[in-house]
């Protein structure tokens, strides 16, 4: 049985940043508002789309809690995130400096056995 909003799922909810979610907890609240409104006025097709929407609404409100209290942590800015992949992904001189220690031993070598 799925409860809930498939795009607001809490794994989900882990990647957006707190001002993403107070923008979708605004929205929430503004289709439950749509809702008990149609529901008032006979007009509701789908009862369970309330119980949804006020589901959607706590798993927010919990992701919320859980970060301040430090349970879960904040994701990490997207821009950081890119800076950081960006970072890893440049090639590393570190080889170079292997290959000409590499020379250097085996001269080492060389000179040992001669």
């Amino acid at each position: 049985m799925a409860i809930g909003s498939k795009e607001l799922a809490s794994v989900e909810l882990d990647t957006f940043e707190n001002e993403r979610l107070f923008d979708e907890l605004k929205k929430a609240k503004e289709e439950l508002f749509n809702l008990r409104f149609q529901s008032a006025t006979g007009q509701l097709e789908s009862h369970g789309r309330l119980r949804a929407v006020k589901r959607d609404i706590a798993r927010i409100y919990t992701v919320l809690r859980e970060r301040e209290l430090g349970i879960r942590p904040t994701p990490a800015p997207v821009e950081a995130a890119v800076k950081a992949d960006k970072a890893e992904k440049k090639p590393k001189k570190a080889p170079k400096a292997a290959e000409s220690e590499t020379d250097a031993v085996a001269e080492a070598v060389e000179t040992k056995e001669a």
